[in-house]
């Protein structure tokens, strides 16, 4: 609990700035998300409502970034991405052609379908043993023995030979 009447006033206001906070960074998040959804969804003739949608998000961004709430930094990095998305997008949408949807999941970032039953399939392929993790163990079971008959005779030499730390008590035991 607050020891002072200041901190406990501190305590009620933070708590207040916090709910108020809370909206304006959930309102933001809304606007991004329809941004983000009408960029991939965009038609060829369509650019007009996906142009409301980003500045709609940009503007929510800034008013953010102006009332303290997202960090300067934050804002112009949130406001970057969306619009580099968003150039990547519709320059993939007004090339259409053939490999349209593939030309769009790839400005997206992302490949179409990567949902939880995509990840799902992919997860045992990538658990499978291939040759060459097989190899491995057998190549290191090869080299470690190599190693340690390299290392036992220098071992050996080693605790045969005299010590500079030995020798002195050697001669402080004899006299």
């Amino acid at each position: 609990m607050a020891n002072s009447r200041s901190a406990r006033k501190r305590i009620r206001s933070n708590e207040r700035k916090h709910i108020r906070n809370r909206g304006v960074r959930s309102s933001v998040r809304t606007y991004v998300g329809k941004a983000r959804q009408a960029l991939l969804t965009v038609e060829p003739g369509q650019t007009v409502d996906v142009e409301e949608q980003l500045k709609a998000a940009v503007r929510a961004l800034d008013r953010a970034g102006e009332k303290g709430i997202l960090h300067r930094n934050n804002v112009n990095r949130r406001k970057s991405r969306l619009t580099s998305m968003a150039a990547r997008l519709i320059r993939a949408a007004s090339e259409g052609g053939e490999h349209a949807t593939e030309l769009r999941a790839a400005a997206a970032g992302g490949v179409k379908g990567r949902g939880r039953s995509a990840s799902a399939a992919r997860k045992p392929a990538a658990k499978a043993p291939t040759a060459k993790a097989a190899a491995k163990p057998a190549a290191k079971t090869t080299a470690k023995p190599a190693a340690k008959t390299a290392t036992k005779p220098a071992a050996k030499a080693a605790s045969k030979a005299p010590t500079k730390a030995s020798a002195p008590a050697t001669k402080a035991s004899d006299s």
